[in-house]
Formats: C-alpha cells, structure tokens, sequence
C-alpha cells in the first residue's frame, strides 16, 4: 500500500507533464519550459540558483531552460543592485501574456485531478502532500550535498 503512495505521485506527474508540454507547444514552450516561466512570474527578481532549488533541479538544467527562455524573449535577466554577480530573473510582457495560458492549464488540472474529492479531503491532502514535500526536498538538498543514503 505506502509503496504505491509514491508511484501514484510519479505518474500523476508524469501524466500532467505530458499533458503541459503537448498543449504548449501551440505556444512555442518546448519540454519543462512552463515550469521555469511559471516560477520566474510568481517570483519576480529570483535567481537562477533560487529557481533550482526551488524546482529541484540542477543548475544545468536550469541554465539550458532559462536561456531558451531568453532567446524567445519571454524571460529578461537584469543585474542584481546589491550583488553583481547575481542576475535577477523577470518575465517579459510576452511571458506575462503566457503565463495567463499557462494559469488557466494550472487551474484546469487541479479541477480535473481533484474530481470527487470533498473540500475537506482535498484540503488534507494539501496537507500531507506540503508535509511529504517537505520531507522529499530535505533529503534531495542532503543528497546533493553529498550525503549517502542508507537503505
């Protein structure tokens, strides 16, 4: 039973990412983009290291993401004021616009995801997921710091 909690998780994910990079490829997203574009909006001024960590991703693939963002013009980076290495991430009044598409997915498949679930049970698993979300990003920052898990 708690073995299956995280491969309903892993494929509810998947699903909806699959989903995300069909619908926006009418908009010119390609693969993940949506997260990044999503992210830089509700964060104006966020860093590209603040976005990994944020996503859970390495700096890698954060750097190829944003950078893809930056050639279609959807995402400007402007020198931090009080730290110059620092580039301070903003979408641009075409990401603006995008993200409002991207919104209207987002609200959709939570609408969809939590069809026939009470206020109150969806409410809780709010709860939980934000609790094992937690947990999750934790032990991903100790990994990535080079701690070994013990099985």
């Amino acid at each position: 039973m708690s073995e299956d909690i995280l491969r309903n998780i892993g494929t509810i994910a998947r699903a909806l990412d699959s989903i995300s990079n069909i619908e926006f490829k009418k908009i010119q997203l390609e693969k993940g983009q949506y997260l990044y574009l999503s992210r830089i909006f509700e964060n104006p001024g966020i860093t590209q290291k603040e976005i990994s960590e944020l996503l859970c991703v390495d700096k890698t693939t954060t750097n190829r993401a944003i950078t893809r963002l930056i050639e279609k013009k959807l995402v400007i980076k402007k020198d931090d004021p009080s730290n110059q290495k620092n580039k301070l991430l903003f979408a641009t009044l075409t990401g603006e616009k995008l993200y409002t598409t991207l919104r209207k997915e987002s609200d959709y498949s939570t609408k969809i995801a939590l069809t026939g679930l009470s206020v109150t049970e969806a409410e809780e698993l709010n709860y939980l997921l934000l609790k094992m979300t937690k947990n999750v990003v934790n032990n991903w920052n100790e990994v990535k710091k080079g701690y070994k898990r013990v099985y």
